[in-house]
């Protein structure tokens, strides 16, 4: 991800494969997915599609769960975006939708459904269901100087970074001199909750409510610039291994609950995952426009997802059939393939991008839902 896929996509990378929340694992960054054949893009209509991880069934409109009953015209944002490095076979489709803006939600179906068709997305055995997790743009308030209680350093690449290779563990940074040498000046901000900053790392990008040296106070972004080369470790299967946790309490909330309640052991959960992830400040122009994933696009809240690209390229639009966490109320709409992570694996997984602010934050915490998922893909 390049929201940055250093990213850790939250709950499965926090829980280490365990997801009982969904905040996405640090991976390194994504390598390009192994091109499609060109002659997938335009098969015959009973011809399924076989993709590395995944086989595509044709399927009929009909079989889409609440098909119409989507807003559907709320995804051209995340479409037209998509379309500014479209998917091979999609180059047709999106020069059309370039230039089209629905007028409702009718008319964008209408649009898709003369120019694509649906196909029903299983594993390589034929297994259709799968799984839902979520993930956010945490939001932080941060100073530009140190002043209680924002001591929580968040740095930029140290000088030595690829002189030094794994570089010092998260441990030694917090503890030994040598490693805080290396790593003064290098301050982007400061945060008041070390968890926040564990936060950010995981995340591997987010926004800081910044309150600069003279009081003015603007939001900008962080995003990832690199990490230590030290393994990814999740804090929430070490609460689950320490017995602090069973592995259905452990989400991002609970953790934090953890924390708060064990204030004497905090360093130990922290120190038991060594990698750390620096971070380079961007300008946030436009505070309605979510960071930019895998496709190197710009993410859209409830309109974009991760995947696994050896399933799914990026720039497909993908046909949800899930539930919003804690409820049974179906969550189930048409979304974009922008994004990646290294714990979205397999056929039918995805990883639902639900913003930023707390309730994206509580949202995504809680995912991990039953998933049934169909692509489109042009006639």
């Amino acid at each position: 991800m390049t929201m940055s896929r250093c990213r850790a996509l939250m709950g499965a990378a926090i829980l280490g494969g365990l997801a009982a929340c969904a905040v996405t694992p640090e991976p390194d960054p994504p390598r390009a997915p192994a091109p499609e054949p060109a002659a997938a893009a335009a098969p015959a209509a009973s011809a399924p599609l076989v993709r590395n991880r995944a086989r595509w069934q044709p399927a009929d409109w009909s079989e889409l769960p609440g098909w119409d009953a989507d807003t559907t015209r709320e995804l051209w944002p995340a479409l037209q975006r998509g379309c500014e490095k479209p998917a091979p076979g999609w180059e047709g489709v999106c020069a059309a939708a370039r230039g089209f803006t629905p007028a409702g939600d009718a008319e964008a179906r209408a649009w898709l459904r003369q120019r694509v068709r649906p196909y029903r997305v299983e594993s390589l055995d034929g297994n259709a269901e799968g799984l839902a997790t979520g993930y956010f743009e945490p939001l932080v308030a941060a100073r530009r100087e140190a002043r209680a209680p924002y001591r929580v350093p968040l740095h930029a690449l140290p000088d030595d970074l690829a002189a030094r290779k794994p570089w010092w563990t998260r441990r030694q940074i917090d503890s030994l001199p040598a490693a805080q040498a290396a790593l003064r000046g290098r301050e982007l901000a400061f945060v008041a909750d070390p968890l926040d900053a564990l936060l950010l790392q995981v995340q591997g990008s987010g926004r800081l409510l910044l309150t600069e040296a003279n009081g003015s106070k603007r939001q900008v972004r962080v995003a990832y610039a690199g990490h230590n080369d030290q393994p990814y470790k999740s804090v929430g299967r070490w609460l689950i291994e320490q017995g602090e946790l069973k592995p259905g309490e452990a989400s991002w909330p609970a953790i934090k609950a953890w924390a708060r309640a064990n204030p004497k052991r905090l360093n130990e959960l922290l120190w038991s995952n060594p990698r750390y992830v620096f971070f380079k400040e961007e300008a946030l122009p436009d505070p309605n426009v979510g960071p930019k994933g895998a496709q190197a696009v710009p993410l859209t809240p409830g309109r974009s997802i991760a995947v696994d690209p050896q399933s799914i390229p990026y720039g497909t639009p993908v046909w949800l059939d899930t539930t919003e966490p804690l409820s049974a109320t179906p969550l189930r709409r048409l979304v974009m393939a922008q994004d990646t992570g290294s714990a979205i694996t397999g056929a039918v997984r995805a990883d639902y991008f639900w913003g930023w602010g707390e309730d994206a934050e509580a949202q995504a915490g809680r995912m991990k839902q039953p998933l049934r998922m169909w692509v489109l893909w042009p006639r």
